[in-house]
């Protein structure tokens, strides 16, 4: 089984690159994410692999520029529904650090965005990735971070925000604005309406 590639990038396709190892080249098929950051043809990359074999595609080597992208490709096809092109689209749209957050949260729409990902296959993924260390140390700062903010009215109210379906970077920024307007004295409830009626505007 190979596990890592050296090697020049010979060709840079749509769904796949050439990496020329010792003069023999190997076909991986890598998500659009890895694909755009690949060298150009002529240098040399690296890429962590993981091989698949079924009797219908033969064997199939899957290519990614970190150890934990490929981890999370292997986490996400032990999910039932996702074979390896969706676990490449949740890739494309999630770094493995924004994928475990989202799961940590329960943010099944950050996942629906991959392609050929629907609203119950996103479910799927964040409820059985919650808990999982598919993101490396990112896992342990989400933790970190959430715990950091959750015993404040401020960081109560963001997270409420977040349960109402609203982006953290969305809920942050007008919990913000409220707790500005508001005083740093404001209760959660008065900071959640006002929050509110920040995002409508």
């Amino acid at each position: 089984m190979i596990g890592r590639l050296r090697g020049v990038v010979a060709e840079v396709g749509e769904e796949e690159a050439l990496i020329d190892v010792g003069g023999v080249g190997y076909v991986v098929r890598c998500g659009s994410r890895t694909l755009g950051r690949l060298p150009a043809p002529g240098d040399e990359t690296l890429l962590h692999v993981e091989t698949q074999w079924s009797e219908q595609a033969g064997l199939r080597l899957y290519g990614f520029l970190t150890r934990d992208e490929r981890r999370c490709f292997v986490a996400l096809q032990d999910i039932q529904g996702v074979g390896p092109k969706a676990a490449l689209g949740v890739l494309d749209v999630l770094a493995p650090g924004e994928l475990a957050a989202a799961a940590e949260r329960g943010d099944q729409a950050a996942v629906a965005r991959a392609s050929g990902v629907g609203p119950k296959l996103a479910l799927r993924i964040v409820t059985e990735l919650k808990g999982k260390p598919i993101g490396g140390d990112a896992v342990a700062a989400f933790h970190a971070q959430a715990k950091a903010h959750a015993a404040s009215p401020a960081g109560e109210a963001v997270a409420a925000l977040m349960n109402l379906g609203v982006a953290e970077a969305a809920a942050r920024r007008v919990v913000d604005v409220a707790a500005i307007r508001l005083g740093e004295n404001a209760a959660e409830p008065a900071l959640i309406k006002a929050a509110l009626q920040e995002l409508g505007r």
